[in-house]
């Protein structure tokens, strides 16, 4: 790829990558459990009207359905994280020390709280990553306020 001097280094979109592909990952990990499983349970997708994934809950097994779930909160509180990390590039923010850790911790617990849930699901370990995830975001929130209050 050519080198592109015109477009500047912004340091804050790397976590932003790194939680989509993320999500990804977990996409993927999803319906690599869950096809096999809807197999096995005799579910044949051809003929299958819409629904919803939840309807599957009680059906396949709970470790299969754990990685659904754990997709659809990558999908629930990171929005919050996306528009954040926007504003505060929109900001001028975008290569501070304190936002890079606020935004990489982040990143990290999110990937964290999905292994906890995809894998063993104590709720305990899941919700301790998910509380100090928050507590990252609430800090990128907060440095975005005090930069609108200047």
């Amino acid at each position: 790829m050519a080198d592109t001097p015109d477009i500047p280094h912004i340091p804050l979109l790397a976590p932003i990558v790194a939680l989509v592909a993320w999500t990804l990952v977990m996409q993927i990990w999803l319906y690599a459990t869950r096809l096999p499983a809807m197999k096995r349970k005799g579910i044949d997708l051809k003929n299958r009207r819409g629904g919803r994934g939840a309807q599957l809950d009680g059906v396949l097994e709970d470790q299969v359905q754990w990685k659904a779930h754990n997709y659809n909160h990558l999908l629930e509180q990171p929005t919050l994280f996306y528009a954040i990390a926007f504003a505060l590039i929109l900001l001028g923010n975008s290569g501070e020390e304190l936002t890079l850790i606020f935004a990489w911790a982040y990143v990290g617990l999110r990937v964290v709280h999905s292994l906890i849930q995809a894998t063993s699901n104590i709720v305990r370990w899941r919700f301790l990553a998910f509380i100090t995830a928050s507590l990252c975001l609430l800090g990128l929130t907060v440095t975005a306020g005090l930069i609108l209050l200047k």
